[in-house]
């Protein structure tokens, strides 16, 4: 049995990771499937469209635009709890059907991450089998949570019905090993992820924000353009996004594993939580049955509502294309002066993309960077690495694969 951390809530000793050229610790590596890190690794040889055939029953369709964005849906909303819990990053959804799946026995454990004892931005991936224990499991950590590495301890437990709250790349790998997993029922909530970095260096950037960086207890990039910070004394702050202190940081933030993630929106959940085209809710993407099946459970508990999109993408895009190009390194240059960045990054709230136009833009980008950055230093790998649906989002910025590129 795994060991516990507090009633409803385990854990076990994790193995050291084995060494990877390209890798942000799912936790396959540290697990008796290590020799299958070659298949299931998304940051290797990833075939989406043979996986969310396997997972949806189809791939994502060209006729469907929305879906060479976002990945095969059935439909997608903005929703919101009606009575969201304390400690929540948004309105607690995530959290909130995991404890359902729970409370109405649909699964035997959930598999998420809590915050560390000791830190409480550093991830620590945990088993939950108490719907009260997920409480643990509300807001937003940073840095690498090898989640994957307790599905050994799950099962031999017997959780062999099992729900996992992942980001992409462990989701990628969870289901390139689902079958050979042998689970009795897998349900999968996905959350969006991009640009990750160590827990370390996210302490740094934190630094960079307020002069007490330990008394920030919440951070929230938001569909208005702004950042969100609260503090423990009760304290909240805004700032725009073009206001951060992204030049300050070294080019090596972020991992090149994050600067070239192909799947920002978490195209193999069965229901992906996140906030791009939410315009201050939750964006729900239900992707098939079993992602319905898990937003009934909130029936009476969410309210649901209609996408809006609004402005355009195209011209924010195009800039960031240029900014990205200039760059020497790692991180795009931001050549505008200081008094001018809050007005403009507030401004951006009323002309820029808006609602599922500013999640579209934010996925075009992911790809222009994931092109740009292989490209610049790790051109080998971009014929395995990019997903034809990669090259699609980029191709209207000019971005074509070249000899030995694939595409």
């Amino acid at each position: 049995m795994p060991d516990a951390l507090a009633p409803g809530l385990w854990t076990a000793p994790l193995a050291e990771p084995a060494p990877r050229r390209l890798c942000t610790d799912c936790g396959i590596s540290r697990t008796d499937l290590a020799k299958h890190c070659g298949v299931a690794c998304q940051f290797l040889r990833p075939d989406y469209a043979e996986l969310e055939r396997r997972v949806h029953g189809r791939a994502r369709a060209s006729e469907r635009p929305d879906e060479v964005f976002f990945g095969p849906f059935q439909r997608m909303v903005r929703a919101a709890l009606r009575s969201p819990p304390e400690g929540a990053q948004w309105t607690g959804i995530t959290t909130r059907i995991g404890a359902r799946l729970l409370e109405t026995g649909a699964v035997d454990a959930v598999l998420a991450t809590a915050a560390d004892s000791d830190d409480r931005w550093r991830p620590r991936p945990v088993l939950v089998t108490d719907p009260a224990a997920m409480a643990a499991c509300r807001g937003m950590k940073m840095g690498y949570a090898p989640l994957l590495a307790l599905l050994g301890p799950a099962l031999d437990a017997g959780y062999r019905r099992l729900a996992v709250i992942g980001i992409p790349c462990q989701v990628h790998a969870l289901r390139a090993l689902e079958e050979e997993l042998g689970f009795d029922r897998l349900f999968v909530i996905g959350t969006p992820c991009s640009d990750n970095t160590t827990t370390e260096r996210f302490h740094e950037f934190l630094a960079l924000l307020d002069p007490n960086p330990e008394t920030i207890t919440y951070l929230e990039f938001r569909a208005d353009y702004m950042v969100e910070l609260r503090f423990a004394d009760g304290r909240r702050r805004t700032l725009p996004f073009l206001s951060l202190p992204i030049s300050k940081l070294p080019a090596d933030f972020f991992p090149l594993t994050c600067r070239t993630c192909v799947d920002y929106t978490n195209a193999l959940a069965d229901l992906t939580v996140g906030y791009m085209a939410g315009t201050g809710e939750q964006w729900l993407v239900i992707r098939n049955a079993r992602g319905a099946e898990l937003l009934d459970l909130l029936d009476g508990e969410v309210r649901l509502s209609p996408l809006t999109t609004g402005g355009r993408r195209k011209a924010a895009v195009d800039g960031f294309k240029v900014n990205l190009e200039r760059a020497a390194g790692g991180l795009p240059v931001r050549a505008m002066p200081n008094w001018l960045r809050p007005i403009v990054g507030r401004l951006m709230k009323w002309v820029g993309p808006r609602g599922l136009e500013f999640a579209r833009a934010r996925v075009e980008m992911k790809a222009i960077e994931t092109v740009l950055h292989l490209r610049r230093e790790q051109p080998r790998l971009l014929k395995t690495m990019a997903p034809l649906h990669v090259w699609r989002l980029v191709r209207p910025y000019g971005l074509k694969p070249g000899a030995g590129e694939g595409g």
